[in-house]
């Protein structure tokens, strides 16, 4: 990339990030955000000292010398409507994501994570596997601070665990991980990739480039992987938590076995695993199946499984008040999300959902209720949509409130001895909050507040 000009979209974690590496590897920089420059101080001052042009708002983009750019690394969450690559599309310029840009300058072994949920989890687990075995390890993509710059100061023999998005695997093209998982598909981002079709496609490009010598870890009770699973050239490992395979990691019996080639061998109990739920003893085999295609021992393996407490935002137990437990799943953004945050705690819930429109639906996220969630408070964009759904299937006991304040307030002037306050929102954040940990940290601040250190209900 030495002396290439390139135009960085975005001036987010993964842009920052883009504009270091390519700095570090010499290219000539531009870059552009459709933010005023005052509101992105603080972000440019991170990159004090790097040589680079930018360029601000819809009126700047016919400032920006197109013809004479190489190519653009687009940030993820930039839809590709935008009037900037809409231009740069008419143009052909080629439009990469960040992962894209790592894969093509790095030497490192990529562990690539994706799915509609169980990302972080899965990809968090991995890592702390892969570290546990003695090996050098990043984490890296949606979790850290860029997978473009982790990339540019690895070296051959390292290993880079990357959680990836859809967004960032619809930019990749040449992009081969040595080992890919996918955790399971369901409806979600269709306010990004429109169909379903779209989202899928995106998804299975976490795949598509890998060979024989490469492996993929795949969730057999997902219809969605299995039916496309003939079609992947890597050796493939399924897990499955609902039935027995010949091949592959399953649950039987209250233990996690790997068998292969007409041999099982224990990983370990399932009563051993520490994070609850089944989504979670799903994201446990994922992790198994990677860590085992890395050639790591079953001993290693359970080990970890044993000691890893989870990760914040993932169904995080935030505190206990008046024999009342509180759980911040702020990582729940989206209904199939929220579904197995329900699924895994213990009823009566009291849940706290709403947020962004990502043009979800949430006739499944309802129903899931049944007769384990008590009360319903709703905040955000999507409030009205989804207290109309659950008014349709008869659930009426509803509460809407303005803020994370009013929701947790409300929680604990509802709640009694033995409920459990859940915030699983099933959208994302962006109405409210710039991301969901943001969200999660509010929530968690204001159950301090109203539990103990502030006034009591």
């Amino acid at each position: 990339m030495k002396d290439k000009k390139v135009l960085v979209i975005g001036l987010g974690v993964s842009g920052i990030a883009s504009i270091k590496a390519l700095n570090k590897l010499g290219a000539e920089i531009y870059a552009y955000d459709e933010s005023p420059r005052e509101k992105l101080e603080q972000r440019l001052h991170e990159l004090k000292g790097i040589k680079a042009e930018y360029y601000f708002g819809s009126s700047d983009i016919d400032k920006i010398n197109m013809e004479e750019l190489d190519f653009a690394i687009k940030s993820p969450g930039i839809k590709y409507e935008v009037l900037i690559v809409q231009k740069l599309m008419e143009k052909n310029i080629r439009i990469i994501s960040d992962v894209e840009a790592a894969y093509e300058i790095s030497d490192a072994t990529f562990i690539s994570v994706t799915g509609t949920n169980g990302k972080t989890t899965t990809t968090t687990l991995i890592g702390e596997i892969v570290k546990e075995s003695g090996k050098n390890c990043k984490l890296t993509g949606n979790i850290g601070f860029g997978i473009f710059d982790d990339a540019m100061n690895s070296k051959s023999g390292d290993i880079l665990v990357a959680e990836v998005s859809s967004f960032q695997l619809a930019g990749t093209y040449e992009y081969k991980p040595h080992i890919s998982v996918i955790t399971n598909i369901t409806p979600d981002h269709m306010d990004y990739h429109h169909t379903m079709e779209n989202y899928v496609e995106a998804k299975f490009k976490n795949v598509i480039n890998q060979d024989e010598n490469d492996f993929a870890i795949l969730n057999y009770e997902d219809e969605t992987i299995r039916n496309y699973s003939e079609n992947i050239k890597a050796r493939k490992i399924f897990f499955s938590s609902e039935r027995v395979l010949e091949e592959g990691i399953y649950a039987h019996e209250g233990r996690m076995l790997y068998s292969r080639e007409g041999k099982i061998e224990h990983i370990t109990y399932t009563k051993d695993i520490f994070i609850p739920g089944r989504h979670n003893l799903e994201n446990a085999m994922a992790a198994a199946g990677a860590a085992i295609a890395l050639g790591i021992d079953a001993k290693t393996i359970a080990r970890v499984l044993r000691e890893f407490k989870g990760v914040e935002h993932r169904l995080e137990f935030c505190g206990e008040y008046n024999n009342v437990k509180f759980y911040n799943d702020s990582k729940g953004t989206n209904p199939d999300a929220s579904i197995k945050a329900v699924q895994g705690i213990e009823k009566p819930i009291i849940l706290i959902a709403g947020g962004y429109d990502k043009k979800s639906e949430y006739d499944d996220f309802i129903k899931s209720f049944d007769d384990k969630v008590k009360a319903l408070v709703l905040l955000g964009k999507t409030a009205d949509d989804i207290e109309k759904c659950a008014l349709n299937y008869g659930f009426t006991n509803i509460f809407k409130v303005g803020s994370m304040d009013e929701a947790v307030k409300k929680c604990f002037e509802l709640s009694v001895s033995g409920d459990n306050v859940v915030l699983s929102p099933a959208c994302a954040s962006w109405d409210m909050y710039p991301n969901y940990e943001v969200r999660g940290r509010d929530f968690k601040e204001r159950v301090k507040y109203y539990g103990g250190s502030g006034t009591q209900i």
